[in-house]
């Protein structure tokens, strides 16, 4: 057996396989197909003898010990490397499949740990030790919701997670594709935490159901997790005609008839046989694309406002500062056209649904005050077919203003609910977590934060 001196350079990184485009667009399966431990095993090695391991701290909202965690799994001692991981992650079967990673195969590494987990019957239920008379209502069951509810029923306290749709998971359920995120990753994870104590009520959406005053009298504590779900909208002539959708709204219908769901179809969500035009970068952008092929969009053409990144860091992005460059995801892969630099002006329809697009090329200067602003090129104007129009712009706030004006939270100018550092609002025993306080983040900075407040709550009730 050769000895490697310096693994980090001398073993070259190795991401995950994907399955061929011909066959994959043809379900929702997932798109990664499994790395070995053999091949795990060598990826952690390459970790070792890093001079600069800023994985854990630096890289890593929850704190993993990331090169603690790979260098048991570089000697194969797969329980130590999943006790290690479960300390500090509640939920890694998530962030091993969703997050991104850059030098280290820290991603592939975390799904390999949970899955020999589970594979060996390791991952149990956690029971806490003693159960309380402590009651908490967690509004929402993202990410966010999730993990403060894990760690709150941990501590003894009784958890009850509100929900609005029909299943759990929030975002993760519904905004992910399956070929993504697989929803038998989270449903699993569910049933462990309801055999651990966690109690789930779905199809109640809080202020018409529940009235949130109601929820208050009957626990110590509720905790709004409800994300940041009011998206940006696309403010042109024809934004009011049929097939211009809000991605989320396009991915939910999907992901429901994944879900065997029983609703009402919307043909004018479909992308068959459609000219299907995304609009704006970005993960859900990317979703968008991923299920408009598989649905048999005749085209897909994706469009941002912004400049294409560079394909390698420039030298005012080194490592381990996040990566500002070039991305491409799975989904683009499987057949479709990129623009950067473009202006959306107008929608132009017929009969009322949308038919085409006029856009704009533009360039991007920078002002006296250092700030950036496009212009549009002459002679920059275009016109793309689009039957089907998807917005994934992004986000721009919470979307629960019933709930804020219900307890009277102060906001900010922006609309911004104020927290304290515990997490609590302005109404006393009303607290909130992930995208809803921070804003649009990624799952494991969501996760990250949902720990966070149940510990301050936790303090609060139990100290």
């Amino acid at each position: 057996m050769t000895t490697l001196s310096k693994p980090f350079l001398e073993i070259p990184r190795r991401n995950a396989e994907e399955r061929p485009v011909e066959e994959r667009i043809r379900d929702y399966n997932k798109t990664a197909k499994e790395m070995t431990q053999e091949q795990v095993v060598e990826q952690a090695k390459r970790c070792m003898n890093c001079g600069v391991p800023f994985c854990h701290n630096y890289g890593c909202p929850l704190l993993n010990v990331i090169p603690e965690i790979n260098h048991a799994v570089s000697r194969g001692q797969w329980h130590k490397a999943l006790d290690l991981l479960l300390d500090t992650s509640p939920f890694p079967e998530f962030t091993g499949i969703v997050k991104d990673g850059d030098s280290g195969t820290n991603r592939e590494i975390e799904h390999r740990v949970i899955e020999t987990g589970y594979e060996n019957g390791w991952v149990r239920p956690n029971l806490p030790l003693v159960r309380t008379n402590k009651r908490v209502a967690v509004i929402g069951s993202g990410p966010s919701g999730l993990s403060c509810a894990e760690y709150l029923n941990r501590a003894g306290i009784n958890v009850t997670v509100y929900e609005v749709a029909e299943h759990v998971g929030g975002f993760m359920r519904y905004g992910i594709p399956d070929f993504r995120l697989p929803k038998t990753v989270v449903e699993r994870r569910v049933e462990l935490m309801k055999a651990a104590g966690v109690r789930f009520e779905m199809n109640v959406r809080i202020g018409k159901d529940i009235s949130p005053e109601y929820l208050l009298r009957g626990n110590d504590a509720i905790v709004l997790c409800c994300g940041s779900r009011a998206p940006r909208d696309l403010k042109v002539p024809g934004r009011e005609l049929s097939g211009i959708h809000f991605a989320v709204d396009y991915l939910t219908q999907q992901n429901r008839i994944n879900g065997g769901e029983i609703f009402e179809f919307d043909e004018t969500k479909c992308a068959k046989d459609k000219h299907v035009v995304v609009i704006g970068g970005g993960d859900t952008g990317a979703n968008c694309i991923g299920t408009a092929i598989r649905q048999g969009a005749a085209d897909v053409m994706q469009i941002e406002i912004m400049p294409n990144a560079p394909m390698k860091r420039a030298a005012d992005n080194p490592w381990p500062e996040w990566p500002r460059i070039f991305k491409e995801s799975a989904s683009h892969k499987e057949g479709c056209s990129r623009k950067w630099n473009i202006n959306t002006l107008e929608a132009i329809g017929e009969n009322g649904k949308v038919k085409a697009l006029r856009c704009s090329e533009i360039e991007w200067l920078r002002g006296e005050d250092g700030r950036m602003y496009n212009v549009p090129k002459k002679d920059g104007e275009f016109i793309l077919q689009a039957d089907l129009v998807l917005l994934a712009m992004g986000f721009v706030g919470h979307a629960i203003p019933e709930i804020v004006s219900a307890f009277n939270l102060r906001t900010d100018e922006r609309g911004c609910i104020f927290r304290d550092s515990t997490g609590m609002t302005s109404a006393k025993g009303v607290y909130i977590a992930g995208d809803c306080a921070t804003g649009q983040s990624l799952v494991v900075r969501a996760i990250t934060d949902g720990k966070h407040v149940a510990n301050g709550i936790i303090r609060t009730l139990l100290n």
